[in-house]
């Protein structure tokens, strides 16, 4: 006999299903689970997208816009031509403010440099109270101002209306 013929038949490998999973396995699907929790939670702290910042300046009230379209528009008294009447819309333009902004303060009974002083109080970095022509201008004959002038009193008054409480 031959040493083959006293072999036993071949024992089929038991069928192997697919459950249980290997721990190995095991491992990779909870390294997921705790990959896909990380990266959910990292979601919150990531910095979102704002919406860009918009100027102060360009979110005015209406009012303030206004004044500033008006004081645009006022025409400058360039080339020696007579300020008074310049002087006087301006004056009046920030009196209007002043009636609307402060209602109880009777600002429009201010004159002088109590109209001046009144304000610089709501605005010190505009610095009215040097520009004394602003209030005196429009009461002296022919009152001319050279363009130096008039662009700093016209910047002063723009800073007052856009920075005034």
């Amino acid at each position: 006999m031959n040493a083959l013929d006293d072999l036993q038949p071949l024992i089929a490998p038991p069928a192997i299903g697919w459950w249980p999973p290997a721990p190995g396995w095991w491992l990779l699907f909870v390294g997921l689970l705790l990959l896909s929790w990380g990266i959910w939670r990292l979601r919150g702290w990531r910095p979102r997208r704002r919406p860009p910042q918009v100027a102060a300046e360009s979110v005015m009230d209406p009012v303030r816009s206004a004044a500033l379209a008006e004081l645009a528009r006022l025409p400058r008294p360039y080339d020696g031509a007579p300020a008074g009447a310049w002087l006087q819309q301006i004056n009046a333009l920030l009196k209007r403010l002043c009636r609307n902004h402060y209602p109880g303060a009777n600002s429009h009974t201010l004159n002088g440099r109590q109209w001046l002083a009144f304000l610089d109080n709501r605005c010190p970095a505009a610095g009215l109270t040097r520009w004394m022509v602003l209030v005196e201008g429009a009461y002296k004959p022919e009152c001319k101002l050279d363009d130096k002038a008039i662009a700093g009193l016209s910047q002063a008054v723009d800073t007052w209306i856009r920075k005034h409480v």
